[in-house]
């Protein structure tokens, strides 16, 4: 079982950082590319960018709690929402995990 995710490319865990503007002020947030491309998915699939979904997401988090505390764990966990839920309206999440399998 551990195979299916020890040989997962690395690229998919290492950390990228990007620089985006909310609200006029720049801030750089820093996620693994596996969730860079999950934001990616997402927001096409709603009809953004995926800086304009973060964005979209900054506000309405700001609006429901009042502060963000950790916003990119915040991100990381709407990603496996959206996983989460994608299946469960049977589809099967199409993403670049790529297989090494030799």
């Amino acid at each position: 079982m551990c195979e299916l995710y020890v040989k997962a490319d690395p690229i998919l865990y290492e950390s990228r950082s990007r620089s985006l503007r909310i609200h006029g002020c720049v801030t750089k947030i820093r996620l693994e590319n596996l969730f860079w491309e999950i934001l990616a998915e997402l927001a096409a699939s709603d009809g953004f960018t995926t800086n304009q979904l973060i964005a979209k997401l900054y506000d309405e988090l700001l609006e429901y709690r009042g502060e963000i505390d950790n916003f990119a764990s915040f991100l990381r966990v709407s990603c496996l929402r959206y996983l989460t839920l994608k299946k469960g309206a049977g589809e099967r999440p199409v993403l670049a995990v790529l297989n090494r399998a030799a």
